[in-house]
Order: C-alpha cells, then sequence, then structure tokens
C-alpha cells in the first residue's frame, strides 16, 4: 500500500473504481506500443489527486526557485481529480493516448504496471541514469519501488513512507500505560481505555486499508515477513486459518468497540482530526502524518505529545518489529513518449531538490536524498526518521501484491469485518476468491 499516501495527504491507497479486466480493454484500446502523443509536450502536465496536497505544493515551490529554468522551458500545470477516480481516469486517457508528462500511479500497482507493459510509462531507471541522477534516490526507496512493480522503476519516491502508530503520550501517561511491545500488551491497554471513557483507536473505515493494515500487520508478526508473498506464489491462502486468525484478531477490536461509533462512515480526515485533538489514543499510519502531525492548526494536542511505535508482536510469532511496513506512498510516474529533453530537465531539479524542500516546508520524507541538511520539525519526526534510517528489512501492506479487484473488495469490505458484519471467514474467502479469478 506509503499509499498517501501524501505527507499533508488526506487518502492513502484508497478504494478502485475499475476491475481488473475493464484496466486491460481500456489500456489496451490504442494498442501496445502507446505511451501518449509522440509530439514534445508544451506544459509539464502533472496530474494527481485532490487530497494530496504535499507534492503540487513542493513542485509549485520548486518552480518558482531551484527549478525555475526547467519551468520557463516547460510551465508547470497541475490537475487533481478525487483518488477515488484516479483509475478511471487513468484508464481513459490511456485510451485515448492522452496521458499527462507527470501522473499519480493508480491505486495498485497493478495498474502502473499493465501501463508500463503497454509502453505508456517510462522506464525510470534508464531515464534516470541518462540523466545522470538515479544516485539522488534512496537505495531503500528503490528496493521498495521494485518490490512492488515487478522488479521495475516505475514511480519515483515522492514519499517514502513507513507505518506503525502513533499515540498520544499525554493520554498513556495519565492512565498509566506503557507502550505495548506485544499484540496482547496492545489490546490490554485499549480495553483499559474503553473502560475509562476513552476511544482507543481512530480509523477510516470508509478509506478501508487503514484497517486492512492492521490484518497485514498481525500476519507479518505471526507468520513472518514472506506471509502475504506466500499468499502471491500461491503457497498459502487467505482462507487458511492462520491467515483468518489475523482477520479475527482485527474484528474483536470492532466487537469491542476500539473503534467508536460509525467507524465504517469515518473518513480519513475525520480519522486524523480525532486522533491530532486528542478524542482517540492511537491512530495506524504512515509517516505521511508527520505533516498534519507538525501543522499546529490540525494538531491541537502538540506534536510534543505524539509518540510513534512499531506494530507490536505476536507472541510466538516468526515476525520482528524491527520490520517496517513501508511504501511510497501514491506513486508519481511519468508518460514514455513524453519524456524528452525538457522533461528531463525537470526531473533532474526534482531528483537534486525535492527531498529537502519538501521536507522543509512540509516536513514530508521523500526517498529523493536530503542534499541541503534539514533539522527535524519535532521529536516524533526524528524519531521517525533514525527508524527509516535504521531500518534493516520492510514489508509491504495486506493489498500490495493483490489485484485491482481484490484490493477494492478488501477495502469496501473491512468497516463490515469490524463492525460485525462481514465475518473474518467471509471475509478473507471474498478476497481470496478475487485473487484466484472466481
Amino acid at each position: 500500500m506509503i499509499t498517501d499516501s501524501s505527507a499533508a495527504r488526506k487518502t492513502r491507497l484508497a478504494g478502485l473504481t475499475a476491475s481488473a479486466a475493464t484496466m486491460v480493454v481500456l489500456v489496451s484500446a490504442c494498442g501496445g506500443t502507446g505511451g501518449g502523443s509522440t509530439s514534445s509536450p508544451e506544459e509539464f502536465s502533472y496530474l494527481s489527486v485532490t487530497e494530496n496536497t504535499t507534492v503540487k505544493s513542493a513542485l509549485t515551490t520548486l518552480s518558482k526557485g531551484q527549478c525555475k529554468t526547467a519551468d520557463e522551458a516547460l510551465p508547470l500545470k497541475t490537475e487533481t481529480v478525487p483518488q477515488a477516480s484516479l483509475d478511471q481516469k487513468l484508464q481513459l486517457l490511456a485510451g485515448q493516448d492522452a496521458l499527462p508528462v507527470q501522473f499519480a500511479a493508480g491505486n495498485a500497482p497493478a495498474l502502473t504496471q499493465q501501463l508500463y507493459r503497454s509502453g505508456k510509462v517510462a522506464d525510470l531507471e534508464k531515464e534516470l541514469k541518462a540523466l545522470g541522477v538515479y544516485d539522488q534516490l534512496e537505495p531503500a526507496a528503490v528496493s521498495t519501488i521494485k518490490a512492488l512493480y515487478g522488479g521495475k522503476l516505475e514511480v519515483l519516491p515522492y514519499e517514502y513512507n513507513i507505518e506503525g502508530i502513533f499515540y498520544n503520550k499525554k493520554i498513556f501517561t495519565q492512565n498509566g500505560l506503557s507502550v505495548p511491545g506485544t499484540w496482547d500488551e496492545l489490546v490490554s491497554a485499549a480495553a483499559k481505555l474503553e473502560a475509562k471513557g476513552i476511544q482507543p483507536f481512530s480509523a477510516s473505515g470508509e478509506q478501508g486499508w487503514p484497517l486492512t493494515r492492521l490484518i497485514s500487520g498481525y500476519l507479518y508478526r505471526s507468520l513472518g515477513p514472506d506471509a502475504l508473498q506466500e499468499v502471491a506464489d500461491g503457497k498459502a491462502k487467505l482462507t487458511d486459518p492462520e491467515y483468518v486468525k489475523a482477520a479475527q484478531e482485527v474484528a474483536d477490536l470492532g466487537k469491542k468497540g476500539y473503534f467508536g461509533k460509525g467507524v465504517g462512515s469515518i473518513d480519513y480526515d475525520t480519522s486524523m482530526n480525532q486522533f491530532l485533538s486528542g478524542k482517540a489514543a492511537m491512530l495506524y499510519m504512515g509517516s505521511w502524518a508527520l505533516a498534519n502531525i507538525a501543522d499546529e492548526k490540525q494538531n491541537t494536542v502538540g506534536a510534543d505529545n505524539v509518540g510513534f511505535m512499531p506494530f507490536p508482536a505476536v507472541s510466538g510469532g516468526k515476525g520482528s518489529i524491527d520490520q517496517y511496513p513501508s511504501n511510497v506512498g501514491l506513486g508519481i510516474t511519468l508518460g514514455a513518449k513524453s519524456f524528452d529533453k525538457k522533461t528531463g530537465a525537470w526531473v533532474s531539479c526534482i531528483t537534486k531538490n525535492y527531498g529537502s524542500t519538501a521536507l522543509k516546508d512540509q516536513g514530508s520524507i521523500s526517498g529523493f536524498k536530503v542534499n541541503t541538511e534539514v533539522e527535524a520539525a519535532n521529536e516524533v519526526s526524528g524519531q521517525v526518521r533514525d527508524t527509516i534510517g535504521s531500518s534493516q528489512q520492510n514489508v509491504l501492506w495486506f493489498e500490495a501484491l493483490f489485484s485491482t479487484k481484490a484490493t477494492t473488495l478488501s477495502q469496501t469490505n473491512a468497516a463490515g469485518l469490524v463492525n460485525g458484519s462481514v465475518s473474518p471467514e467471509k471475509f478473507m474467502r471474498t478476497v481470496q476468491d478475487a485473487l484466484s479469478g472466481k
């Protein structure tokens, strides 16, 4: 699932809008060797999602500063669509051979891989090496991208995120709670908070993925870092008992009321606000939330009162708490045939300057090198940056290796899992059937 997602973003890897079959038809509509107009672009056109303000803001800053020369030659022009409509928009543009110069990749890697195979997405490793700026990407970010995109560098790491649980230090201290080291300790802490009238967790059931991330977190800790790769390879199924148990554990949190009332209708903004206003003690989220945490208007509990902990261990499990889920947010890619000299000038400037600009202005951690040192905005930001630097092994998120159909079903059924309308067995069977092509 980065995944946005963005550091100030309001959504990440939200539900998809079209099936894999539809995707193939639309992407293939204009032939398999497309990639946009063969004429040189007149603008550095950029399509992103409405909810993601970070990249757009940083690119605008660069267009007026370090990248002014590139912008004068190829002016930046941005357009946004709601994230829920992104996949459909990309498929439509691909079918019309009209993809912009740079655009937010699909909500699931499967769409971008299809666009890449049909010749519409640039081979970014080849292009960046030709420009002499490939070394401006952090190796860990490149590794994560290639794990997601079949060994290819198909997107740029405008974000590089690790995920874990942000918690309210003040609430923990006032209630005599220490940072949970195991799942059982986490559940126990939640029970104590609930008993005192404090909502333990905030999560967006509307988006779904903040809930399914908890399932994958449990799977990685209980079965080890290859848990979901085993499913992708057909060596295991989500309907296997040990996989259903993970869904059951998350469902139990919902049954006990630990996500509060009406979790299925809670959107991303509301869930973030619940945590930052002190109405919930914990929030599973990626490091893109650091921008929200640093924003004094949003964060009324204060950045100093926010801590970060890894997903806890499962007793007897094969995973380790230093294996952090990682992503590159909502990846940004570039069209193949619009990647000319002027586009290359923009990309060169971005790779050299984006990392420092986004970190300085918005507290956003990217997968680009920070060539101008930036002091951490607060303690939790420094903690996360240090964690990223010391992390030895990363894992992906629940839907990372799923088809678009399975991703959609997973995220749209997640709220039902925690409100009790969908059993853990049915939830996992529904997603597994989609993976099996049923």
